[in-house]
């Protein structure tokens, strides 16, 4: 889970009122991310641009890291003929 700083948590009609002001506290990085609530429940958070291009950067780092390890895995279980021909395969899902 997230931890937000007091000064990260703001109520949606303040946000809505004071955008530009938050939206120029996380240009300069006065604040890393900002909290939006509802009925004091966070519904939404405000990043930097830079911010979310490198999260989403990440994320599909990880996604590839991951697509690898599955195609290494099933490459592996074909060496070591632990494959099954696709008659009996879909037999088995029918079980």
């Amino acid at each position: 889970m997230v931890a937000y700083k007091s000064n990260e948590l703001v109520p949606s009609s303040e946000f809505a009122k004071k955008f530009g002001s938050y939206l120029t506290q996380i240009k300069e990085h006065s604040v890393d991310k900002l909290a939006i609530l509802k009925n004091n429940k966070v519904e939404a958070v405000l990043i930097s641009k830079d911010e979310y291009e490198m999260m989403s950067e990440l994320l599909k780092l990880v996604e590839s890291k991951e697509l690898l390890a599955s195609i290494k895995s099933g490459l592996k279980d074909i060496e070591n003929s632990k494959t099954y021909p696709i008659d009996e395969l879909w037999d088995k899902l029918d079980d």
